[in-house]
């Protein structure tokens, strides 16, 4: 637990398809002082090749509420080829039985409530058609 008068964030991402990080990630951070509050753009980074962000911008005292955004569409087309030789060994695969756009989930937003004084560590474990979150350690 931080000692700090306002709550911290870190996040990092496993690319669950191939079972590595996913580095090269844009990550976006945002709060808020409450529901009603506009959200305040506090900067971003990228996650290294271990998939860790580990320089996001502090929160600003009083905020209650956090927004992650992901930009994992750039990291998908990357590893298209990859992601397309996979999906063709499956059978009735989404890739061979879809025609639409290759990256299913362009973006990832996760918002969460934070309180001060906590560390709030929000994993991302991502595939080309789904994803999940969690709260870590």
């Amino acid at each position: 637990m931080s000692t700090s008068a306002t709550a911290s964030v870190s996040t990092h991402i496993l690319d669950t398809s191939v079972g590595r990080p996913a580095g090269g990630v844009a990550v976006h951070l945002s709060a808020r002082s409450g529901r009603e509050a506009d959200w305040q753009a506090l900067g971003g980074s990228a996650t290294d090749g271990d998939g860790r962000c580990k320089d996001l911008p502090a929160l600003p005292e009083g905020t209650t509420h956090v927004r992650l955004d992901f930009a994992v569409e750039p990291y998908f087309e990357k590893f298209a080829n990859v992601a397309k030789k996979q999906a063709d060994a499956q059978q009735d695969a989404p890739a061979n039985r879809d025609s639409g756009a290759g990256v299913f989930f362009p973006e990832v937003a996760i918002t969460f409530a934070v309180v001060p004084g906590e560390h709030y560590h929000v994993p991302l474990l991502l595939n080309p058609f789904g994803y999940s979150v969690y709260r870590g350690s």
